[in-house]
């Protein structure tokens, strides 16, 4: 059962311009260490957090909230498994709400997908409930 769908796009010269201008205050408020590490490894710095900034909006949106009640943006993290699919980890209220909207006898799967097309990032967040066995 589909709990939660979001999406958004990002522009990343948008993202670019911030992180000249606010640096670290920026990065750290935003962006878990595990995503400032991933980003500032790649050759395309800017496009990598953009299409971070982009996932923790759909996710905020798939949780149904937007950026209020509560949530963080830290609460929402995108790592990546060794093949490179991106995963979603939720702590914090986001976690709470996700918990909150999740059925009795169900477990909750957050899917992530990413992409980019300069100057575009965009993410899609889906959050599934499936029954425990």
């Amino acid at each position: 059962m589909i709990l939660g769908i979001g999406t958004d796009l990002a522009n990343i010269e948008r993202i670019a311009g911030v992180l000249a201008r606010h640096g670290d205050r920026f990065r750290n408020r935003v962006f878990t260490e595990v995503e400032q590490a991933k980003a500032e490894r790649r050759a395309d710095v800017a496009g990598t957090y953009a299409k971070r900034w982009a996932a923790k909006e759909a996710c905020s949106k798939a949780l149904g909230t937007g950026l209020r009640m509560g949530i963080a943006w830290k609460d929402m993290g995108v790592s990546n498994l060794r093949s490179g699919q991106p995963e979603m980890h939720l702590t914090g209220w986001a976690a709470e709400r996700l918990a909150e909207m999740t059925p009795p006898g169900h477990a909750a799967r957050v899917h992530v997908s990413l992409t980019d097309d300069h100057p575009w990032a965009q993410a899609f967040v889906l959050i599934e409930a499936r029954p425990i066995a």
